[in-house]
């Protein structure tokens, strides 16, 4: 099958996907980013109060538990429990990632609000679609080499009991 190309007619700029009108009430559209934010601070409140570097009190990885390998997401809570301590040092000895990590969150969490507030979900373009795709596609990358190089580089062990 061949890709249509700009020069046959198709344009970067055509809509792949219309803009979406969300018919609800302004409430009733906030409640999931609200409750979300609301979780997230309550989390952020408990992860305060109780370190996670003391065994007993959260979960163990499954992937730590079952392979005993740190996968790319390892050691983001005793990284978040640093930074909520204002040790930046800590939190990026805990996982690499997490000066990245948070802030994308942050990020995607904003357009979300964004979108339940104005009630319009954007026309995505052909372009905006491939960028969006790329862009997943480039992160999904990053956290696989991580994941793996992380396991064979002392420095960027997540620190996890066992290491």
């Amino acid at each position: 099958m061949v890709k249509p190309s700009a020069s046959q007619g198709i344009s970067d700029d055509e809509i792949v996907e219309a803009a979406v009108v969300d018919p609800r009430s302004l409430g009733r559209r906030l409640v999931a980013p609200v409750g979300v934010a609301i979780a997230a601070i309550a989390g952020c409140a408990v992860l305060f109060a109780i370190d996670p570097n003391e065994p007993g009190h959260y979960p163990l990885c499954p992937t730590r538990a079952l392979l005993g390998i740190d996968c790319p997401g390892c050691g983001l809570m005793r990284g978040t429990y640093d930074l909520l301590h204002g040790d930046m040092t800590g939190a990026i000895d805990h996982n690499l990632l997490i000066p990245f990590v948070i802030p994308i969150v942050l990020v995607l969490w904003l357009g979300w609000l964004r979108r339940a507030g104005t009630g319009i979900r954007p026309a995505v373009t052909r372009r905006r679609f491939r960028w969006r795709n790329r862009l997943l596609l480039t992160g999904l990358a990053i956290m696989v080499v991580f994941g793996v190089v992380r396991n064979f580089v002392p420095y960027l062990d997540s620190g996890a009991l066992g290491n």
